[in-house]
């Protein structure tokens, strides 16, 4: 009988996201996962996900109405992972300038842009981009041992979003993707966070793997085995 410890994650509920499809994607990856807006089961989660899919003012709003901000900010000055999806990787910056100025997590530090008119020569590019783009590596960057572990360089993932992150100190950014002229940060890892814009509980079996990843991951920090 394995003597490991049960796992369990908190999809943190804020009204906003594909929350049961993010859940759906943990159950597959062997990762029990509940969605919820309660502090304390988030808090004794041993890894939490921010996912999130619509307006940023709005989400932050509701973080600060259910009283989840210093919760997300305590998570991530833990060593529990904490995994942004989408607009959950927009939420960690400082702020955000969608439909005005907006203040952020601040959990990295950085800031959120649209896209700033993406063309491909003479074409103009739709925003917001819906489909399939490349992660490839960020310069001297290596995956192993981060939730892409094991990702091709240049591996398709699928995105949705009109915005994109800017983090102010480079070396947070784990992968690039580039929608026409326009080279962003798709990825981050700061210490115990991890977030990306794409989403890979929509992204086939190469999105899977990253929720394989956690599982593992996940495991190794419960059963006391070093990363």
């Amino acid at each position: 009988m394995s003597d490991e410890k049960p796992v369990h994650v908190a999809i943190v509920d804020y009204r906003l996201g594909n929350l049961y499809s993010v859940q759906q994607a943990c159950a597959y990856a062997g990762i029990n996962a509940t969605i919820t807006s309660n502090k304390q089961t988030i808090l004794n989660a041993d890894a939490v996900i921010l996912p999130g899919v619509g307006a940023y003012s709005y989400a932050m709003e509701t973080l600060q109405r259910l009283d989840l901000v210093n919760v997300l900010c305590d998570i991530a000055t833990s060593d529990k992972p904490l995994i942004g999806i989408c607009l959950g990787v927009q939420l960690l910056m400082t702020e955000s300038f969608e439909f005005g100025r907006h203040k952020g997590l601040g959990i990295i530090e950085g800031q959120v842009v649209p896209f700033d008119h993406p063309h491909e020569g003479d074409r103009t590019l739709k925003v917001p981009q819906i489909g399939w783009n490349r992660i490839c590596r960020a310069e001297g960057v290596l995956w192993d041992g981060t939730l892409l572990d094991g990702f091709a360089d240049g591996e398709y993932m699928y995105f949705v979003h009109s915005y994109i992150v800017q983090p102010h100190d480079p070396s947070v950014i784990l992968s690039t993707s580039r929608y026409g002229q326009i080279e962003f940060c798709s990825s981050v890892q700061r210490g115990n966070v991890f977030a990306c814009q794409f989403h890979p509980e929509r992204s086939g079996n190469a999105g899977i793997g990253m929720y394989l990843n956690l599982a593992a991951q996940i495991k190794q920090i419960v059963n006391g085995e070093k990363l």
